[in-house]
């Protein structure tokens, strides 16, 4: 990490003051190579990196839930959600195993029981598994896992690739994963609120009620300094001193919170807009899909291939 800081050192635009704080490692994402989880290790890893006050976000896919149910308390644990029933799953994720949903289940039971942040992760892709038919089914599996949180984004185009048929036609609008966040929540009869959102990344986030709306405001931020002494106890304790998320929750700041007019940005920072014109591109239209639009594409997809 520190020799890929390094060769910042003198590029326009970067700030000393930012340069030379980021020597000091403070957060680790495990994910987006491989699954973490499934290191032989993960735990050993886990102490050091909160040994030297590195918090730890941890994404898994929701595959292995003895692996989840054995793991070290971590800063955070996302699972990826990725489709609300076993036939959407498996056409989204092509999975490796053929009982794959019931591990996918097996796997969200397993969260339930963590006593730490937990997350569930539901990157939106049009026409496969953002239909207002299947809202219920995803609130039957938020029932299931019961997540702190549930944060909700568009998936990202990454350009063509033979692994993949994703086009731009896939990618929500913001203000379409807004409505989809906002009518999920409003299946769950008030058990969850819109606490955040982050407009340029398309990324909205779900948080339950009962812990995290305290005193008239949302409590979605990490008090980082809070979760080391509580992990640091833990393991001096062999686990004996447990805790919660709870424990090391913080206020959410105004300009994080759903609707704020800063759209998520934090005010002190300087955001650069482009000046040139952008490309012209057709709004997305009201309301969520059906999954009726999904399946006439499947039928013309191979209606083509038969021609």
């Amino acid at each position: 990490h520190r020799e890929m800081i390094k060769t910042m050192r003198g590029v326009p635009g970067v700030q000393p003051e930012r340069f030379q704080d980021a020597f000091n490692v403070r957060h680790c994402a495990l994910s987006l190579v491989g699954e973490p989880i499934m290191y032989p290790r993960i735990n050993e890893m886990i102490d050091e990196l909160h040994k030297r006050e590195i918090s730890t976000f941890l994404v898994t896919n929701a595959q292995f839930p003895d692996a989840i149910r054995n793991l070290q308390p971590v800063t955070q644990l996302y699972v990826s959600v990725d489709a609300a029933n076993k036939d959407a799953l498996k056409e989204v994720d092509r999975p490796l195993f053929k009982d794959f949903w019931e591990r996918f289940i097996g796997s969200l039971e397993a969260l339930r029981d963590k006593g730490q942040r937990t997350v569930y992760r539901l990157t939106l892709v049009k026409q496969w598994n953002m239909m207002e038919e299947e809202l219920d089914e995803w609130v039957k599996l938020i029932e299931l896992g019961e997540p702190d949180f549930i944060e909700i984004k568009a998936v990202t185009f990454c350009g063509k690739s033979d692994a993949s048929n994703l086009t731009m036609q896939n990618v929500p609008w913001h203000t379409e994963v807004r409505k989809f966040a906002e009518a999920l929540c409003e299946r769950t009869n008030g058990r969850y609120g819109t606490a955040s959102e982050h407009v340029h990344s398309c990324c909205t986030l779900l948080a339950q009620r009962d812990t995290y709306f305290k005193d008239g405001s949302w409590h979605t931020w990490i008090d980082y300094d809070r979760f080391h002494e509580l992990a640091r106890a833990h393991k001096e304790s062999n686990g004996e001193q447990t805790f919660t998320a709870k424990d090391y929750m913080a206020e959410t700041p105004e300009w994080a919170l759903w609707g704020a007019a800063e759209e998520g940005f934090d005010p002190v920072e300087t955001r650069f807009r482009r000046t040139r014109a952008p490309k012209t591109s057709v709004r997305p239209p009201a309301g969520l899909p059906s999954s009726k639009e999904r399946e006439l594409k499947e039928q013309a997809k191979q209606g083509s291939a038969e021609a």
